[in-house]
């Protein structure tokens, strides 16, 4: 019975049928091709490697349901875009913003680069010193 217990979760499936426009394309092919454009840029919550375009999990379907509404319904991708990221946060976007919850994202690069920098530099500094005192 304990067996059962934690086997159960495990078997669960999603019974809900996908949203209409999850995996279906929209009649316009310039409103689908700004659709395609914008899920290619937005992150699959799930997947995390994926754009919600190219991913498989129901949450991105849903997020594919809900861009080709807002496109259909003559929304700009700017205005989908922010509120994707209001909805679900600076992570959706593979393009976060400059802000302070993601100082350390853009700037880390560039410390770390420069702590290398500082790092060889004392390096080499140091083997200058030795090989003066063996001549």
């Amino acid at each position: 019975m304990l067996l059962a217990a934690f086997i159960t979760p495990a078997t669960a499936q999603d019974r809900l049928p996908p949203a209409p426009y999850a995996y279906q394309q929209l009649r316009d092919p310039a409103e689908e091709a700004k659709a395609k454009a914008l899920m290619e840029t937005l992150r699959c919550l799930v997947c995390q490697g994926q754009s919600i375009a190219d991913s498989d999990a129901p949450l991105a379907g849903d997020m594919r349901h809900e861009v080709r509404t807002k496109i259909a319904a003559g929304e700009s991708p700017d205005a989908i875009r922010k509120w994707l990221v209001a909805r679900y946060g600076n992570w959706v976007s593979y393009d976060p913003p400059f802000d302070a919850a993601t100082a350390l994202l853009w700037l880390g690069p560039l410390l770390f680069l420069a702590l290398g920098g500082w790092l060889a530099f004392g390096r080499f500094r140091r083997g200058e010193a030795d090989g003066e005192g063996e001549a």
